[in-house]
């Protein structure tokens, strides 16, 4: 044996590949533990607008349909299929569905993590691992993202799946012939933009394979279940697009103010996988995911997303935009340069992050919905109201609908294709005369309108039996008909009395110490 041949045998020993690889396992273990910390202080936080899938996941498991009433028009107010679906397995296996679509997003979150540290070890070695974990498990708003029971974490996770795919397609590996049609379908169902994102990918990997029946098979079988969906939502809904595109898109005004935002927030991310481009060792890898991360974003930019809290939106492609920062810090020219700027990036997640102007509003969030929005929901829900008469109008078409289970017009028409299509909320209102009306105010008076309600026409009649206080200039006031006010009024105070105590009683300010305030309390010796 050769010297040559005894030192390759030797480099290749377990013991050898055990000291290469020890690196690696301690920076994934010390990114593990940040992760996972971050999870459990958000652990408490469900935005209202994740109930509005679980209403209809709830409705899907108990044989109505993907409905948001079990009578009357159908309306698609949702644009996440694909996670009502998964929703609606939850709901039929018996188990809470924040808790589930939590865990599930807990799971896609940790792959998020494995599959940064991995590849961005395998391309930049143990330095990209840690710059690109690093600027993933720093950004406080992932962990919201996580827990908000929404598909953020899902559909960012599946994102990624799919730009890892297209570089081993550039790198001249194979990938089996089903994965990029499945990602792409699953993507595009998890959000209809999905379906944009992916196409990079799966265009580099068609080009590559034009000559493979089995990839333009298995890709004509995800246009045909693509496809078929799309007539049959178009049959089943009666519309051509999700109810809330008519509701929010196409503010332009409210696309470049979070297109300006949003560069800001991930300035050094942007620049530096946008500095893969300009050399040629990593030029078809940079322009990948530059590409990917352009056609991602452009949706928001034209459309201005609502509800876009800590940058909801945006958290779409960050795990993409990690990851080219830790190959561009990983390929700089020096050890020096590619320390400053991997820090650079790294610090800069965690300061923009910690300082979002929104956080103190959503690190306390979860305990307010509980003690507000679920309590009267579940107030509605005990009360001795016969089944035709439990019809609810709210303008927080979220958790109130989704417990109460009444029959509810969602005066801002995000399910109500009457109202989105341009009706009169008023109208609408007055003429269904709901047993109950809940109307968000900025105190316990409510003004001269709510959400383009007039307050006086629509509750004319009515009686208040609740005002609410959710946080700071933030109630809910509920006004029932005389003739069940009595237990309306009594079974919706009993609930906010319950749920008081448990979530921050007497604290309602939006602040970021009231939040770390309730963390310490749920540590040991605090």
């Amino acid at each position: 044996m050769t010297v040559t041949e005894a030192e390759t045998l030797q480099e290749d020993s377990p013991t050898s590949r055990r000291t290469r690889r020890t690196p690696v396992v301690v920076v994934g273990a010390v990114l593990l533990v940040v992760f996972l910390a971050g999870s459990w202080a958000a652990w408490f936080f469900t935005i209202d607008d994740a109930f509005i899938s679980f209403r209809y996941a709830a409705n899907l498991a108990a044989g109505h349909g993907p409905v948001w009433n079990v009578t009357g028009p159908r309306v698609e107010g949702f644009t996440d299929f694909g996670w009502v679906m998964w929703a609606g397995l939850g709901a039929w296996l018996g188990v809470a569905l924040p808790l589930f679509m939590k865990l599930t997003s807990l799971v896609f979150g940790l792959l998020t993590l494995l599959m940064l540290v991995n590849t961005a070890h395998r391309r930049g070695g143990i330095g990209g691992a840690l710059v690109a974990g690093g600027a993933y498990v720093v950004f406080l708003p992932t962990y919201f993202h996580i827990t908000s029971g929404l598909e953020t974490a899902a559909f960012a996770a599946v994102l990624l799946r799919i730009v890892l795919l297209g570089l081993r397609v550039l790198d001249g590996e194979r990938v089996r012939a089903y994965e990029p049609p499945a990602l792409l379908l699953v993507l595009g169902m998890l959000r209809p933009e999905g379906v944009l994102a992916a196409l990079p990918t799966v265009a580099v990997w068609l080009w590559r394979e034009r000559r493979s029946r089995a990839a333009w098979s298995w890709t004509a079988g995800a246009v045909l279940v693509g496809g078929g969906y799309f007539v049959w939502r178009w049959h089943y809904y009666g519309q051509l697009l999700p109810n809330t595109f008519y509701v929010k898109f196409g503010n332009l005004a409210s696309g470049r103010m979070w297109t300006e935002h949003t560069t800001w927030l991930l300035l050094p991310l942007l620049l530096l996988t946008f500095s893969l481009v300009i050399r040629r060792a990593t030029r078809r890898a940079g322009a990948l995911l530059v590409v990917t991360v352009l056609l991602t974003y452009v949706t928001y930019a034209v459309s201005g997303p609502s509800m876009d809290y800590l940058d909801r939106f945006a958290d779409h492609a960050v795990p993409v935009l990690c990851l080219g920062t830790g190959l561009a810090a990983a390929t700089l020219g020096g050890r020096w340069a590619a320390t400053l700027t991997g820090l650079v990036a790294i610090v800069w997640s965690a300061v923009v992050g910690a300082t979002a102007p929104d956080l103190g509003t959503i690190a306390n969030y979860g305990p307010d919905l509980q003690r507000a929005h679920v309590a009267i929901g579940k107030g509605l829900a005990a009360a001795d109201v016969p089944e035709q008469a439990r019809t609810l109008a709210v303008s927080d078409a979220g958790a109130m609908p989704y417990y109460s289970g009444w029959h509810s017009i969602d005066f801002i028409g995000l399910n109500d294709p009457r109202i989105s299509r341009g009706a009169d909320p008023t109208q609408v209102v007055v003429q269904a005369r709901p047993t109950v009306i809940v109307l968000t105010a900025g105190s316990p008076t409510p003004g001269s309108t709510s959400y383009g309600l007039d307050v006086a026409k629509a509750t004319a009649g009515y009686q208040e039996v609740a005002a609410v206080q959710m946080r700071d200039a933030y109630y809910q006031t509920v006004w029932a008909l005389p003739e069940w006010a009595g237990t309306v009024r009594e079974h919706v105070q009993t609930a906010v009395a319950t749920a008081a105590p448990l979530n921050d009683p007497g604290r309602y300010d939006e602040t970021v110490g009231r939040w770390l305030d309730r963390l310490k309390r749920q540590l040991p010796g605090f």
